[in-house]
């Protein structure tokens, strides 16, 4: 009966670990990246509407950066014959 689900049927898709398959798992904490540039924390963002939008801006250059090194390393890939 264990290998029942809740409606009473066999799920035999289920059962059957996937052994090939890789999984990357990447923690990003980029707001604590950023709030520690800043010097600023996260009690100061909630209190001050000034401190909200410097964090917000700062996070957004992070943003732009990251985007922009994930285009370039697109691109290498992508041109790496011509080169």
């Amino acid at each position: 009966m264990s290998s029942l689900d809740s409606l009473g049927f066999h799920s035999s898709v289920f059962d059957r670990p996937d052994n090939n398959r890789t999984e990357q798992i990447v923690r990003l904490r980029v707001l604590n990246r950023v709030l520690e540039f800043t010097g600023r924390s996260i009690d100061d963002v909630v209190n001050n509407p000034i401190v909200k939008n410097e964090v917000r801006h700062w996070y957004k250059v992070h943003k732009w950066v990251q985007r922009g090194i994930e285009i370039g390393d697109l691109e290498r890939q992508w041109n790496s014959v011509s080169r």
